[in-house]
């Protein structure tokens, strides 16, 4: 026996099939008119054995810090740390490159340090740094470049930490970078802040750097929104 439907039911099943239908069609039209969700912007830090947060966990490192601090103040960047222990402005600028596969918005470079501490000729860690600039800004022409700062301690001379501390200020002028002119100010030579060492930062040394990068930096960050 064939089944004939009711003429109501059948009329309510095709008005609630109608209505299914639009509320489909208009869903899918407002999904695609709104616009994707902008991406984070990459902020990369890149240096030495600091910002790889040589001789504490990565969470307490510096550079994940700043991306806490950032993330509070709803600030849509991603911190990317790019540390290597002992590294020298040469290591930096042969592994450049590689990392550059990544589109970079805002470049911190942190080198140098060990360059002064091995007493490597300033003329070139002063081409080695703008040459990583320049390289950066080749690949990615609109990435705001910021240069941090190193300080060499005392008892290497005073013609030679005077030649150190003058190099930074002068390659951010060349690439028109922003200068952090000393990336540990106000941790360096305080024992409390820093491992037995005496050169890296502890977890609250950390703390202060992050804080210190954070402030020197979010002007241009708000900017970038």
């Amino acid at each position: 026996m064939s089944y004939i439907p009711n003429y109501r039911t059948f009329s309510k099943a095709v008005a609630s099939s109608a209505l299914a239908l639009l509320a489909l069609t208009l869903s899918l039209s407002f999904a695609q008119e709104q616009p994707d969700a902008p991406r984070k912007q990459n902020l990369l830090v890149f240096g030495d054995s600091l910002t790889a947060g040589n001789g504490v966990d990565y969470d307490q490192a510096y550079p994940s810090i700043l991306q806490s601090l950032l993330d509070a103040e709803n600030l849509a960047f991603e911190v990317i740390p790019s540390g290597v222990s002992g590294e020298t402005t040469a290591g930096g600028l042969r592994r450049i490159n590689w990392v550059m596969r990544l589109p970079i918005d805002v470049f911190v470079l942190a080198l140098g340090g060990n360059d002064g501490l091995r007493g490597i000729d300033l003329e070139d860690t002063k081409r080695n740094l703008l040459s990583i600039g320049r390289r950066v800004k080749v690949k990615n022409p609109s990435a705001r470049i910021v240069i941090a700062g190193m300080l060499m301690p005392p008892n290497l001379g005073e013609r030679y930490t005077n030649a150190f501390a003058a190099l930074y200020p002068e390659v951010a002028e060349e690439l028109d970078a922003l200068l952090i002119p000393f990336l540990l100010e106000g941790v360096a030579g305080h024992s409390e802040l820093n491992l037995a060492d005496g050169i890296h930062p502890n977890p609250e040394g950390h703390r202060r750097v992050a804080q210190h990068v954070f402030e020197s930096l979010k002007t241009i960050l708000e900017n970038r929104r």
